[in-house]
């Protein structure tokens, strides 16, 4: 068996749940060793522990490594796990941390934010067409840190909240788990110039197929243009995770994304392209933006794994033709992927293209390199290490349910693996036993910084800030930790 099996089993969601049978006790499950980083990497300069670096034009400098590197799993069993959860619910089972990285799904959410400047670009274009390609762009660069991101992010506690103030890149958010069973995470965002407002709600619906795992999404992200008076509304594609018992594990995103801006009328349809049988379709993305009378204004097309370009229609209609024809633009025969009759359906294609330039075409967007041995820190982006830091003084000003503060995250974080499992089950327990309480006394839980109604732009049901987060007035947050 491959042993880095079910690492996805949340990797979209943060999937994870207090329903456990309790068959499976991870704490004391012997924790594999540890990987040793790059002799370059291995001298820490003690930011992690909260001190900040200050670079010279005053803007905080923030960390650009985690505190351990990543555990090996070759150690681990994935049959001890497997053997006990067959004929049960995914509901009802408790992955151990090894299959976890060392974030919250809220913190997750958070990496919307990381190309932040695309949401700038769109205050700053007075075109509604431009304004809708860097529209456009932020959504498809949304999910582009999930790319070989194969481990989970805790599933977070009720009540668990997250918050991230960056005035170097604009912006503060607020994220809070709104509800357990079903899991649904609820964010928040805004400019710190008031600018925009970003905001939406997460209920992702799991299938397991066999050999992969689906994660269907659920609710309605949107983003408010505050001084053009417009707002945009999608849901994110579909993930799926291939080779989840043997094989080497691949990701994907597929499914039509319908970008509408609700005060024009325009519309941008990106098509996140499956796999299909040759592999030569994986990870593209291809689309258009119309307006409200369905005129074709430009064609999208690139990877959601690279980047993101686009083009009139005539021009892509033209190379499309050429390439039909076996034109100049036409791939290499050296290039096609070959595939033989006894391959699995769900192998991994050998060969992965690059986009093929047209020529004319504007960059819309490019994803950012990630840090140097990135693949001993789970994959995580620059943006995404810096997301558990915990700053010297944050502590006294967070909410005492902020996700920094969870033990079991940071002893992961910190190498601790028996104590990160130990306070796993703790929580998990705790959890159980409030949720017993409050059914034994009849008491319903409540929300602290959101509500449910019905979004103002489609009409859906949707949960919306409450407001009065930032105010910190924290005194009657629960004790989840």
């Amino acid at each position: 068996l491959n042993k880095e099996k079910l690492l996805p089993f949340g990797v979209y969601t943060g999937f994870d749940s207090d329903n456990s049978s309790g068959d499976f006790s991870e704490a004391n499950h012997k924790v594999p060793e540890m990987l040793d980083l790059d002799p370059h990497q291995s001298k820490r300069t003690g930011k992690h522990n909260g001190e900040t670096e200050i670079q010279e034009n005053g803007i905080k400098r923030h960390r650009t490594s985690l505190p351990a590197p990543m555990f090996s799993r070759s150690d681990f069993s994935v049959w001890s796990i497997l053997k006990k959860c067959i004929g049960l619910e995914l509901s009802k089972i408790t992955m151990p941390i090894v299959f976890n990285e060392p974030l919250s799904f809220l913190q997750r959410i958070t990496e919307y934010m990381e190309h932040i400047y695309l949401i700038n670009r769109a205050c700053s274009h007075a075109d509604p067409l431009e304004r809708m390609q860097a529209v456009a762009a932020f959504a498809v660069s949304a999910v582009a840190s999930q790319w070989e991101r194969t481990g989970k992010p805790f599933n977070p506690l009720l009540g668990e909240t997250y918050e991230l103030t960056r005035e170097d890149l604009g912006f503060r958010f607020i994220s809070e788990q709104v509800s357990h069973h079903p899991p649904i995470s609820a964010f928040y965002s805004e400019g710190l110039n008031k600018d925009f407002v970003f905001h939406g709600s997460i209920y992702p619906k799991l299938k397991f197929w066999g050999k992969s795992i689906e994660a269907e999404p659920r609710g309605t992200i949107t983003l408010e243009l505050l001084k053009h008076n417009e707002a945009y509304t999608w849901t994110n594609p579909t993930c799926c995770v291939h080779n989840v018992i043997i094989g080497k594990l691949w990701l994907e995103q597929y499914g039509v994304v319908e970008i509408v801006n609700h005060s024009t009328g325009d519309k941008c349809v990106l098509n996140f392209k499956p796999c299909g049988l040759f592999g030569k379709e994986l990870h593209r993305v291809e689309g258009y933006i119309q307006d409200k009378h369905r005129k074709k204004l430009c064609v999208i097309y690139g990877k959601w794994t690279e980047c993101l370009w686009c083009t009139d229609p005539t021009t892509y209609e033209t190379y499309k033709k050429s390439e039909k024809r076996g034109g100049e633009q036409k791939k290499k025969s050296s290039e096609e992927v070959i595939k033989s009759e006894n391959d699995e359906a769900d192998d991994m294609p050998e060969v992965q293209d690059t986009v093929h330039f047209i020529p004319g075409s504007k960059l819309l967007w490019r994803i950012n390199c990630r840090p140097p041995n990135s693949s001993q820190m789970y994959n995580f982006t620059s943006f995404a290490v810096s997301l558990n830091e915990l700053e010297k003084g944050m502590e006294a000003i967070l909410a005492p349910t902020d996700c920094r503060l969870r033990p079991d995250i940071r002893n992961m974080e910190n190498g601790n693996m028996d104590v990160a499992s130990k306070e796993k089950e703790r929580l998990e327990e705790k959890q159980r036993a409030a949720r017993k309480e409050r059914a034994k006394d009849e008491v319903e839980w409540h929300t602290r910084w959101f509500h449910q109604g019905t979004n103002p732009y489609t009409g859906t049901s949707d949960w919306l800030y409450s407001g009065g987060y930032f105010d910190r007035n924290f005194s009657d947050c629960p004790d989840i930790y």
